[in-house]
């Protein structure tokens, strides 16, 4: 790549992680009053960093090069000659201000707050998806920008065959007796579950010189180049496993973005330039994917509290000075469906996913309008999981994504459950070494692993690659379902 290059794509990741900047403050210190002009700043960034791709400099030096580095930044000259620049102003402004009317919606619990915002936001997802162009479904360039490659079509194939592998698995669970959970809601100082998440996290290998822990309405992890990953949590007071296994699988993400190989720092590697989004992680997916190992396969496992239990009944002795350590490992591994998708068990947590998949889909195609949602909603949880929906903040509002304009985003969830169990089911087979230490509580080896086949490369490869790799095929539903069958239905 040439030199030239090189230093575009620098400054344009630079831009990129300015606007994350932006949004992490909007997310965890800024005052509602700033909403509107923050979305335009955001956006005046994000028109800029469109400028910068689109500059005739930028395609004379793409053209001067050759390489992979050069190819990613023509695609992205390709993709956004066929947005306008109008379009990009008015999803980046509308984000900010659908956001802090998300926020307000949520906390009344008034989806009507939010609705004329939404509305908005879809107008401009099916503009985007016109502007550029698709053959099957509207919802097809949506998905791509998230998780390339993914159509409509190729999601109901994949959710259709984990649906009907997940329900009998479902009904066997439920038929048994469920385990105490009680000692789950009892009264959780906020600033104890902070302290535990942190040292958790340092555990689990998050570098705190790189990074640090914030609180939000909903949990994120943020990059501004590999020296400066941040993780966000919320501390749910009568709910412990919140913050637990939030904090857990933001550390995930974050591992994945602190792991990113050196060299591909502001380069072309680990800025998304289709998205406009300063990211090492390859796809949403891929990036879900190892949060949800972190999470379930090791922060869920008996071994993992077989070494932690002591610790938390120490931070929490009053709370938890009744409870053993096997009480907890069954609670906190229960299947018990709810009408949080943040707190829903592994068994029943990709049913939310489909509902919200299904939801989008109608959306894009005008067949579900959007004063819909919240009916459809409550109607879909009473059908798939027996659950009562008691008001918006616990339906249809629960999600910050449809707010920021990430429509097509939550299919990747469910995309990282399956990649999560394919690489472990891989590193069973292959390297026997690591599920020993985990055993122990030891995930030194399991990181290193990731950082080797997974977290190192970047953007330099695709999902698809990076599992062919290690023999394993992408969107495989196989792995999982016998992952999910050996822990819920054995």
């Amino acid at each position: 790549m040439s030199a030239d290059l090189q230093t575009r794509i620098g400054r344009l990741n630079d831009v990129l992680c300015a606007v994350n900047t932006l949004n992490w403050d909007a997310r965890t210190q800024m005052p509602e009053g700033g909403a509107q002009t923050r979305g335009q700043q955001i956006a005046t960034l994000m028109g800029i960093a469109r400028e910068m791709i689109l500059d005739p400099a930028m395609q004379d030096a793409v053209d001067a090069a050759d390489g992979a580095e050069a190819e990613a930044v023509q695609a992205a000259i390709d993709h956004h000659a066929r947005l306008p620049a109008e379009l990009l102003r008015a999803q980046a402004e509308n984000a900010t201000i659908a956001g802090a009317a998300w926020a307000r919606a949520r906390a009344t619990s008034d989806f009507t707050v939010f609705q004329p915002h939404l509305e908005k936001v879809v107008s401009l997802a099916r503009e985007s998806a016109r502007a550029l162009g698709f053959e099957g479904h509207p919802y097809d360039p949506m998905v791509q920008t998230f998780e390339p490659g993914e159509t409509a079509a190729s999601l109901d194939a994949f959710f259709g065959t984990l649906r009907a592998g997940i329900l009998p698995v479902l009904d066997a669970a439920r038929g048994r007796t469920p385990p105490r959970s009680d000692f789950l809601y009892r009264d959780y100082p906020p600033e104890l579950q902070k302290r535990f998440a942190a040292d958790t996290a340092e555990t689990l290998g998050y570098d705190f010189t790189r990074g640090r822990l914030d609180t939000t309405v909903h949990p994120f992890e943020v990059s501004f180049t590999r020296n400066d990953v941040r993780i966000t949590s919320r501390w749910t007071r009568d709910y412990l496993p919140m913050s637990i296994f939030g904090s857990i699988h933001e550390v995930g993400h974050a591992l994945y973005e602190q792991g990113i190989a050196p060299a591909h720092t502001r380069g072309a590697f680990a800025t998304d330039m289709i998205g406009l989004y300063a990211v090492g992680g390859t796809s949403f997916g891929m990036h879900e994917s190892q949060s949800r190992l972190l999470e379930n396969h090791v922060g869920r496992s008996p071994a993992f509290w077989a070494a932690h239990f002591p610790r938390l009944r120490d931070t929490f002795p009053q709370q938890l000075g009744d409870v053993s350590e096997a009480e907890f490992v069954a609670a906190i591994n229960r299947v018990e469906p709810g009408a949080i998708r943040v707190e829903a068990d592994e068994l029943t947590y990709d049913l939310h996913i489909m509902l919200r998949v299904r939801i989008e889909m109608g959306l894009m195609d005008g067949s579900l309008a959007v004063a819909d949602v919240p009916h459809v909603w409550r109607e879909a949880m009473r059908a798939d999981l027996g659950v009562e929906i008691e008001g918006d903040a616990q339906g249809c509002l629960q999600d910050v994504h449809w707010s920021s304009g990430y429509i097509g985003s939550f299919p990747t969830y469910t995309i990282g459950n399956a990649t999560a169990a394919t690489l472990m089911a891989h590193f069973d087979a292959a390297r026997p070494d690591i599920r020993d230490a985990l055993d122990r509580a030891d995930t030194g080896p399991l990181r290193d692993a990731l950082g080797q086949a997974v977290w190192r490369h970047g953007r330099s490869k695709t999902r698809a690659e990076l599992l062919a790799a290690v023999g394993a095929t992408a969107n495989d539903p196989q792995p999982y379902l016998d992952y999910l069958r050996a822990k819920f239905a054995a």
